[in-house]
């Protein structure tokens, strides 16, 4: 089934020339048929790059899903016309009494910022405070994870002595997790991050289960009891370019990076890099869909409020 999104937003051109189904709302509306409401927070200053990726994954399932997207007030994104986002974009205060099936909250480059620092960190609390009673299941990326295990379960994240950059092997810890349900026993997934979460912080709180890691990244994937709130804390929805892309801009800008791991051929920046985690990344949001959203979501969305209480 097909992705539905905004008539005229640029993914929908790049996504129809990878033969990915998509559905505009003119079309839509001529089906009847309850397609899942996912809201995606893109906090990334590349708007356009990001709301791309999530979009190729997530129309790449079975079940149609209609998409919504939205950004802080709070912060005047540097990166996209402002026609851009008046067109494709709501904020908060314009979506806040609906509920939503799913919620995505993607990573954001401000982790050289103390959470309480961050200009939008208000807006962001109250949002995710919100999706306690709005969205069924929620899904936390890299520095959104981060943030929601800080906000909801008091966990901080730590410093790293230099930047984790690349695509490392990762392991499923919990084997009978339905997250990683036809995952192979090794996956690969990118980072891309100064900071960190440890793994003992997170095992002092009995509503948080570990379900996958890395021995160089450490904890990859967390969820609570119950899955309502999910933590991912690498960049599995990155396309070929993404780290290239950050590799180049930040020798452009003379700072100290590495050349990403296990990415370009014989660490060769001048070959183009060597994709190897796409299959587990479409599986990995396929799953959460399918079993954490679209299989226990209520088919009355409103009453999602109702399990908060439970």
């Amino acid at each position: 089934m097909p992705i539905k999104i905004p008539n005229d937003l640029p993914a929908v051109k790049t996504l129809a020339d990878e033969n990915i189904f998509v559905m505009t709302e003119k079309r839509a509306i001529t089906q009847d048929i309850r397609p899942l409401k996912i809201l995606l927070l893109n906090l990334m200053p590349t708007k356009i790059a990001t709301e791309t990726q999530f979009t190729r994954l997530l129309g790449n399932s079975p079940l149609q899903v209609e998409l919504e997207l939205i950004h802080t007030m709070s912060h005047k994104a540097k990166n996209v016309s402002e026609d851009h986002l008046l067109a494709f974009y709501k904020t908060f205060d314009e979506i806040k009494e609906n509920y939503y099936d799913g919620l995505i909250i993607t990573g954001a480059p401000v982790e050289h910022l103390e959470f309480e620092d961050v200009e939008y960190w208000k807006e962001l609390c109250d949002i995710m405070e919100w999706s306690k009673t709005h969205a069924h299941s929620t899904l936390h990326i890299c520095w959104g994870a981060q943030a929601g295990l800080y906000y909801h379960y008091g966990i901080k994240k730590h410093a790293l002595s230099e930047k984790l950059f690349g695509v490392f092997p990762h392991t499923v810890e919990y084997r009978k997790s339905i997250l990683f349900r036809g995952f192979d026993d090794v996956f690969m997934v990118p980072q891309s991050r100064h900071t960190t979460i440890n793994r003992e912080d997170i095992e002092k709180v009995d509503r948080l289960e570990i379900l996958a890691s890395s021995e160089e990244c450490g904890v990859y994937a967390v969820r609570s009891k119950g899955g309502r709130q999910i933590f991912i804390t690498g960049h599995s929805e990155y396309d070929a370019e993404t780290l290239k892309n950050e590799y180049v801009r930040d020798v452009g800008l003379g700072k100290p990076i590495s050349i990403p791991k296990n990415y370009f051929p014989n660490d060769d920046p001048s070959q183009p890099p060597r994709v190897s985690w796409r299959a587990h990344a479409n599986l990995l949001f396929s799953n959460w869909l399918n079993y954490f959203v679209y299989q226990t979501t209520p088919y009355d969305i409103s009453s999602v409020a109702k399990e908060s209480k439970k």
